[in-house]
This record gives structure tokens, C-alpha cells and sequence, in this order.
């Protein structure tokens, strides 16, 4: 087979990875202090991208940060302020505390670049407008000027993004010059294939495939025992657990995105705590409001510090989203739900 393999879902994708890096990596190396086990130029393809999220106990993925990246993506933005709220640990890559660099994709794919006054993603989606058949409309994220800085703490691990629209799908080639297959892979996933489909959107297109390459493909030796146990995981598990995934609204634009994160913002700094009745109520569409429902929870974990989340909000998630929050936190234990 000369194109990458196909999976149901990035779990799947994910858990072969594993077993290549870890049991049957090519190299083991050291690079700025990591040691990790590699394996150079590998892939893989996504059918049905919107099968973005893994249902693994061992691994406990987090349903929340994934939303918030994707979102701060969206948004263009590279501060820290928002993110480091639910990743603290890229505050440690920031150079001046303030701004990330390299890895904010979203602040090099929204906004103009210099002497520019159209950001790339737009340039691309009006490409695709006039010349449905194009091979140009490419994204590069990585540059060149990332190397001239001297111990760059947050060089772009993001190459460059591909839209393709054929037969009226619009599918998306994702190229990465390294990803950390454990702890990196499912986030970078989670949050290209929001933007596949948030272009998808915005051209008015049916979602087609995801496909995902990357140059170093590595495990790092200080996760191997999680990744052991989820591989053991995964070798005893009779059948995946499968939730569904529901599609981005068509009414999706820049100015629900920013909708969206003036009330995130709301919740994260605490000036607004909701009820699931409350969100039920905003004039967002489903879809969103259950982002919203997540953010709701995180500030209950963070500024309430409390032992029992508000159960209306767990009740008011979709069961794939409640099942990841119950194994991410014990206050979000509930019973029921899986498939």
C-alpha cells in the first residue's frame, strides 16, 4: 500500500504508532535532553475526521484543553494567558511569559503576515472559491527564521497544512516535521481536523479525509510506562468503545468563534459561572454550547476546587464527552453512557 493506512479514528492511528515507536522503533535518541524512541516518516488517514477523540481509560485524554487549543487556533491568537489556564506546562515555553511562539499554528494561519492584509487561511479559502481543482492552497506553518534563534524553547512542530477540494469534499494533508506520539499526536489531531472542518464550513463543502505525516515519530522514555499500560490496554480490550462525533454547524463563522471565547473567557477568569440551564439559554448553537458546558466544569475544578461537579452539566454533555470528563476526574464520575 502506497498511500497512508486508514483508521475509524485517531485512537486506532494512535495506538499503532505507539506499538511502532515503542516495540519496534528504528532509533533511540537524545535531542535537548529527551531520550526517546524514533521511527522517521510515518502516517496515517482519517475517513471520517470528526472521529477525533480516543476512548482509552489509561490515557485519560482531555476533552476540555483539546477544545480550548482548537478554539485559541480559530482565533489566531498565541497568548499565554488563555491556554497555560488549561495547559500550565507551555508556560514553560514561552520566551517572554506573554506570547508563544512557533507552536501558536493558529496565529501564523489566521492573521496577515507582514506586508500582508489577508491572513493565509483566507488567501486559501478564496483560492479554492475560483480553482476548485488547485494544488496550491498550502499552509506552511514551520519557518525558516524559527532556526536563526538561538535555543528556540517553542520552534513550530507543524510543517505546513494542505487543503485539497475534490468532487465537492474538502480534505486536508497534515505534515509535521516531529510529533510526540504520546502526549502531542491526539491534541495536534484533535485540533487540525477542527480546522479542516471549519474550512470545510466556510466553502460551503462536504468533510473528506484527514491525512497525517510526520518526519520523527517518537515515544519519549520518560512516558514509556503509560504508553505500556495503555498498549496493554488496548491488547486486552474486546471492542473499541465508539461515541459519536456531531458536525460543526454550517452557520459557523469567525464571529461565533469569538462568541464562544468571550463567554470562555468569562468562565476562566471566574466572572461568570453557569448552569446548564443557563447555557441552554445563550444564543449559540448546540454544538458550541457544549463547549461551553466543558468550560462550565473545568471552572468548577479550578476555582470552586469542588468534589461533585454540578450534575445538571454532566447530564447535559453528550455521552462521549461525559465518559472522557468521568475518567479525567473523579468529581466527574457518572455511571452510564458508554457504547
Amino acid at each position: 500500500m502506497l498511500t497512508a493506512p486508514a483508521f475509524r479514528s485517531v485512537e486506532g492511528a494512535y495506538l499503532d504508532l505507539l506499538r511502532l515507536a515503542s516495540r519496534n522503533h528504528e532509533h533511540h535518541i537524545a535531542a535537548r535532553g529527551n531520550d526517546a524512541r524514533e521511527v522517521i516518516g510515518v502516517g496515517f488517514r482519517l475517513p471520517d475526521p470528526r472521529q477525533r477523540l480516543p476512548y482509552l481509560v489509561t490515557r485519560r485524554a482531555n476533552p476540555v484543553f483539546q477544545f480550548a487549543e482548537a478554539l485559541w487556533y480559530l482565533a489566531g491568537r498565541r497568548d499565554v494567558e488563555m491556554i497555560g489556564y488549561y495547559a500550565p506546562s507551555m508556560r514553560s515555553s514561552s520566551p517572554d511569559g506573554v506570547h508563544l511562539g512557533g507552536s501558536a499554528y493558529g496565529y501564523t494561519l489566521f492573521n496577515p503576515a507582514d506586508g500582508d492584509t489577508v491572513s493565509p487561511f483566507d488567501r486559501v479559502l478564496e483560492l479554492l472559491r475560483t480553482e476548485t481543482d488547485s494544488k496550491r492552497g498550502y499552509l506552511p506553518v514551520f519557518s525558516a527564521t524559527e532556526l536563526a534563534i538561538s535555543d528556540n524553547p517553542d520552534m513550530a512542530c507543524l510543517a505546513g497544512l494542505h487543503l485539497l477540494l475534490r468532487g465537492g469534499r474538502l480534505h486536508m494533508v497534515c505534515t509535521m516535521r516531529a510529533n510526540d506520539l504520546d502526549c502531542g499526536l491526539l491534541s495536534d489531531v484533535f485540533s487540525f481536523t477542527m480546522i479542516q472542518e471549519y474550512a470545510a464550513v466556510q466553502l460551503g463543502l462536504e468533510l473528506g479525509t484527514y491525512t497525517h505525516f510526520i518526519g520523527s515519530a517518537h515515544v519519549n522514555d520518560r512516558n514509556a510506562e503509560r504508553v505500556k499500560r495503555v498498549l496493554a490496554e488496548a491488547d486486552v480490550r474486546q471492542n473499541p468503545r465508539h461515541f459519536a462525533f456531531p458536525a460543526m454547524p454550517r452557520e459557523t463563522a469567525a464571529v461565533t468563534i469569538a462568541r464562544v471565547l468571550e463567554h470562555e473567557e468569562a468562565l476562566r477568569t471566574n466572572k461568570a459561572q453557569y448552569s446548564a440551564d443557563d447555557i441552554a439559554g445563550l444564543d449559540i448553537d448546540a454544538y458550541w454550547q457544549q463547549v461551553l458546558l466543558l468550560f462550565e466544569v473545568y471552572r468548577q475544578i479550578e476555582h470552586d476546587r469542588t468534589d461533585a461537579v454540578s450534575r445538571d452539566l454532566l447530564d447535559a454533555l453528550t455521552p462521549g464527552l461525559r465518559w472522557l470528563l468521568g475518567h479525567r476526574w473523579p468529581s466527574c464520575a457518572t455511571t452510564g453512557g458508554e457504547q
